[in-house]
Parts: structure tokens; C-alpha cells; sequence
């Protein structure tokens, strides 16, 4: 069994993003420039946030963080993208999920600039997915996608299994390990809470990906010999145990499916860190595609 790192991997991925800015400022460049938009004072949101803006200032770009109150109006949010969206020094616009209820997420979405929307999460962002074309990925699988190649996990003709079908996580992993790449090319099967034979289906995967927000959900009954497993989730649990009074778990019981496992990502050091590992780098293409028209 073999942990996939994400903090070796996310290093991996920030160094050579800390190398191209610091040549962009060789050459008089401005650094890539990402603002980030936080509703309110929700302290798992907080705590993102903050990582966002620190690995930022690590890599070399430039950031920005907008505060708004819980009370403020779905107009005011959607102005306040409007002028992000106008403004020529800024490379990818963030908005930090979850939003307050009478504020429409879809509606903020869909406001974003596509040439800015670095979470990846616009209808067009979507669309150009679905059907290959270059994009924004989200961050979130595009860090397991970029975890994969790291590694060097054979995909080609594995059956995946994803658990979970979200617009962040699920859905896009689905088409991006079924379409056609090196490190793509599975047979994939989706399965949500509707699934009736999910043992059945995980039991047979090569690949599994956990991302259903569900603590130890994926047992060692449920995974095979050498199975590959990503683990997405990561709940805050009670643990007296703590100082901070709770620990951090993932969707897999990891202790015990760990051993039957070729390779397995931690709950924390795995999967989450490789999604601010894929933001930055988001950022970076969006810079190259609005400076110079070209992405890496």
C-alpha cells in the first residue's frame, strides 16, 4: 500500500508555479491575481479561505479578499462580481462556498466571467468539459487528476467507481476518468444515494472515488485487492481526544481498507490539498489565457 501525498504532490505543483511567476517578474510581469469573495464569517469557510490566500502569497500571485456581510443582498454579491469581472488586473474570481440561503449560488455562478472562473464551475466552464474542449476544470478533481499523473496510476480500461454525484466533485471526476488521455480511459459507473446494489459495484472497482460527505462510509467489505481509493470527504467529527474537541475524517474507513489498498489518499494531506494545488494553477492559465491567449 502506498499513500498518495498531496502535500508532496501540491509541492510539486506550487513549485513550478512559484518558478513561471518568478520569471513573469523577471520579464517586468505582473504576477497572476486571484480575488477571493467570503460572505459572512463561517469558520470552515474562514479557514479555506485563508489557506487560499496563503498559498497565493507561497506561489508568488497576487490576491485580494473581499469581505461581505451575512445581511448583504444577492444584487449587492452580484454587483461586486460585475466589477471583478471588469477589472484588467484580475485573473480568476472565486466566490467561497456555501452562501447565505437568499443568496442564489447558481445565480452568483453564472454571473462570473467564464475567462475568470477559476472554480471551474460556469454552465460554459461545463460545457466545453463534457465535451473535451480546454477549460476550467474544477478544483477538486482536476487535483485528483493531476494526483493521478503524479503517480503514474495506470487508468486506462479500470473500471472507476465514483460515489457521489455533486457539480463539484462527482459529475465532473465521472467525465474526466471517461474521456480519452493517459490518465483517463476508465469504464466509470456513478453511484449516489439512490444505488441499490453499491457493495456489489464498489467490490468490483479498480478505482473508487469516496465523495459523498459521509464519515467511514467505504468499508473493507466493500473494496477489492489493489483497489485505488480517493478520498474526497473530510468532516469535522467529536474526538474529546483533541484539543481542538474534533478530528478530521474522510469518507473511507481508513484504517481498515488502507491494507487492501495498491494506493490510498489521507484524510487530511491527500485529496484537499491538491484542490488549492489545481486552484492555483487555474489561476495561472487564466492569467496566460487573458495576457497572452494561451494556456499550458
Amino acid at each position: 500500500m502506498e499513500l498518495l501525498d498531496g502535500k508532496k504532490v501540491s509541492k510539486s505543483v506550487k513549485d513550478a508555479l512559484k518558478l513561471e511567476t518568478a520569471r513573469l517578474r523577471s520579464l517586468q510581469l505582473r504576477a497572476p491575481h486571484l480575488a477571493a469573495i467570503l460572505i459572512g464569517h463561517d469558520g470552515a469557510s474562514e479557514t479555506y479561505v485563508a489557506s487560499k490566500i496563503k498559498n497565493c502569497e507561497e506561489t508568488g500571485f497576487l490576491s485580494s479578499l473581499i469581505r461581505l456581510p451575512v445581511e448583504v443582498s444577492e444584487k449587492e454579491v452580484l454587483d461586486t462580481i460585475g466589477q471583478l469581472n471588469k477589472r484588467d488586473d484580475i485573473d480568476g474570481i472565486l466566490v467561497q462556498l456555501p452562501l447565505p440561503v437568499h443568496v442564489s449560488e447558481q445565480q452568483v455562478i453564472n454571473s462570473i466571467d467564464p475567462a475568470k472562473d477559476v472554480d471551474g464551475f460556469h454552465p460554459v466552464s461545463t460545457g466545453k468539459m463534457v465535451q473535451g474542449m480546454p477549460t476550467f476544470i474544477p478544483a477538486t478533481p482536476y487535483g485528483i487528476m493531476l494526483m493521478l499523473e503524479y503517480y503514474g496510476i495506470p487508468t486506462i480500461g479500470k473500471h472507476a467507481v465514483v460515489i457521489g454525484r455533486s457539480n463539484i466533485v462527482g459529475r465532473p471526476i465521472s467525465i474526466l476518468l471517461s474521456q480519452q488521455g493517459t490518465y483517463a480511459n476508465c469504464t466509470v459507473t456513478l453511484c449516489h444515494s439512490r444505488t441499490t446494489n453499491l457493495k456489489e459495484i464498489c467490490s468490483g472497482a479498480d478505482i473508487i472515488v469516496a465523495a459523498l460527505g459521509k464519515p467511514g462510509f467505504l468499508t473493507a467489505d466493500m473494496v477489492k485487492e489493489n483497489a485505488v481509493v480517493i478520498d474526497v470527504g473530510i468532516t469535522r467529527v467529536a474526538d474529546d481526544s483533541k484539543k481542538s474537541g474534533f478530528a478530521l475524517k474522510g469518507d473511507v474507513d481508513f484504517i481498515r481498507v488502507a491494507p487492501k489498498c495498491s494506493y490510498i489518499t489521507p484524510v487530511p494531506g491527500g485529496v484537499g490539498l491538491m484542490t488549492i494545488a489545481a486552484l492555483l494553477k487555474n489561476t495561472f492559465n487564466a492569467y496566460l489565457l487573458r495576457t497572452q491567449g494561451d494556456t499550458n
